[in-house]
C-alpha cells in the first residue's frame, strides 16, 4: 500500500509539472516556468523517495531527496523574489 502512495506522488507531481510547463508554454508568463521546474524536481525527489524506501531499502538516499527537495524550493524561490513583476 505504502508503495502506491510513492507512485501517486510521483504522478501527481509530474502532472503539475506537465501542466504549468504547458500552459508556460502557451503564455510565456515566467512564473509558470520556475512553478513548472519546481514540480519537476519535486517528482524526481518523489520517484528517488520510491527508490529509497522500495526498490533500495539498504541504501540511504535521504541526501539526494533533500537536495532535490532544495533544488525545487530554491527554484520556485528565485522566482518569486527576483522573476516576477
Amino acid at each position: 500500500m505504502v508503495e502506491a502512495v510513492y507512485i501517486l506522488c510521483a504522478l501527481t507531481s509530474l502532472t503539475c509539472a506537465v501542466l504549468l510547463l504547458r500552459s508556460y508554454g502557451r503564455s510565456r508568463m515566467r512564473l509558470l516556468l520556475w512553478s513548472g521546474l519546481c514540480f519537476a524536481a519535486l517528482t524526481l525527489n518523489n520517484v528517488v523517495l520510491f527508490l529509497d524506501m522500495v526498490v533500495f531499502p539498504q541504501l540511504d538516499l535521504s541526501l539526494w531527496r533533500g537536495g532535490l527537495a532544495l533544488v525545487g524550493v530554491a527554484t520556485l524561490l528565485y522566482g518569486l523574489i527576483w522573476d516576477s513583476q
